[in-house]
């Protein structure tokens, strides 16, 4: 054991009956870094009198800090020894230990002016988020107007990319998904249109259902998570990348070309997604009829159209045009909010998506309420 290393030797001293455990070395986090090195001490410590009747000196300890004081005072069983030498900086670090050990050291509780200035600052947020989201808005129609003077001009490439990355490559999570929605949602319908013999019925439950309601907002919900997440990540890049400033120093505006580009692919691409889910959909509850119900595909296709009015898919396809451009709005708003920062990057991507969702169940609930009395 070097001279360095803490341990602790017994010394006993002209007219004293019991030993005094000299403590000696540096009883430090550094020195106690070492695995090996803590183990040894707590070897040494447990083969120590830990009586209160023991006599401790101290003073010749190298150097003591509040991982050394916390051993020695748990040694000691959380009282101090009837005799004990030490200097007055070694007992300024142990009163600390000695003041914080065994207690759950717990934050204030704040108080109702301090939850007040908390409730105002989340008030503004909102606020700042509104205020951006409809500046957003407004540039986005300045934008379209300036596409309508001059076609020519507009990213059409960019769009045409988007409307690829977006709608193309979502085809199988969606078709996929839907397919198991209307599956599931034809197998529990069909355990309670039987005890009515209603079995028929099923044609227009699930077709109202899928064509009008979940169709489209499945699709959205699946874009929102999966295309919504990806442009905040992309405009968020370009921020951490100081991209976002070079185009500003270039003259190239911001809502021309990053968020034009993707309101336009998203309102062109979520309609055909939403048809698109809703036929899978309707096919793996058609499936599902036919062997539940004993429903024939035949008899399914031929009265779909006389249980699901025309008007019914104009209207989903309505509800998907405004959805993908609020979804392309909300990715592109948290994008350019992000801070050149990879802690914020993930803040951002993870608010879109859940602004996304809830204002996609929102609207489509706005929806509901408004069109209730339109093809029903």
């Amino acid at each position: 054991m070097t001279s360095s290393a803490p341990h602790i030797e017994k010394q006993t001293l002209p007219g004293q009956t019991a030993p005094s455990l000299l403590v000696l070395g540096r009883w430090t986090a550094a020195q106690l870094a070492s695995s090996d090195q803590f183990k040894q001490l707590q070897a040494h410590l447990s083969s120590q009198p830990a009586s209160a009747q023991a006599a401790w000196d101290l003073r010749l300890i190298e150097r003591l800090d509040h991982i050394g004081a916390q051993l020695l005072w748990q040694h000691w069983g959380g009282k101090w020894p009837a005799q004990l030498q030490l200097l007055p900086t070694q007992r300024a670090v142990l009163e600390r230990v000695a003041q914080f050990s065994g207690k759950n050291v717990r934050a204030p509780s704040p108080t109702w002016l301090q939850r007040f200035f908390s409730l105002g600052e989340i008030i503004l947020t909102v606020i700042s988020h509104l205020r951006g989201f409809i500046r957003l808005v407004g540039q986005l129609f300045l934008d379209l107007i300036r596409l309508v003077r001059a076609p020519r001009q507009a990213p059409w490439r960019d769009v045409s990319g988007h409307v690829y990355a977006i709608g193309a490559t979502a085809l199988p999570i969606t078709a996929l998904v839907g397919f198991l929605i209307g599956v599931v949602l034809a197998y529990l319908s069909a355990q309670q249109l039987k005890q009515f013999g209603a079995d028929s019925f099923i044609v227009n439950l699930l077709g109202v259902s899928l064509v009008r309601e979940l169709g489209p907002m499945l699709a959205a919900i699946l874009i929102a998570g999966r295309s919504g997440s990806a442009i905040t990540a992309q405009i968020g890049v370009m921020r951490v990348t100081e991209e976002l400033d070079a185009m500003r120093v270039m003259g190239i505006p911001h809502g021309f070309r990053l968020v034009m580009p993707r309101a336009i692919a998203l309102a062109i691409a979520m309609p055909l997604i939403a048809v698109w889910t809703t036929l899978v959909a309707l096919l793996g509850g058609m499936l599902a009829a036919d062997v539940s119900l004993n429903i024939s595909p035949q008899f399914f296709i031929n009265a779909l159209p006389a249980a699901v009015e025309p008007v019914n898919l104009t209207l989903a396809m309505s509800k998907s045009v405004v959805f993908g451009i609020l979804i392309a709005l909300i990715g592109c708003h948290y994008g350019l909010r992000v801070k050149p920062n990879t802690e914020s990057l993930g803040q951002g991507t993870t608010a879109s998506v859940v602004t996304s969702i809830t204002v996609v169940i929102l609207v489509n609930a706005v929806f509901a309420i408004v069109f209730k009395d339109v093809g029903l």
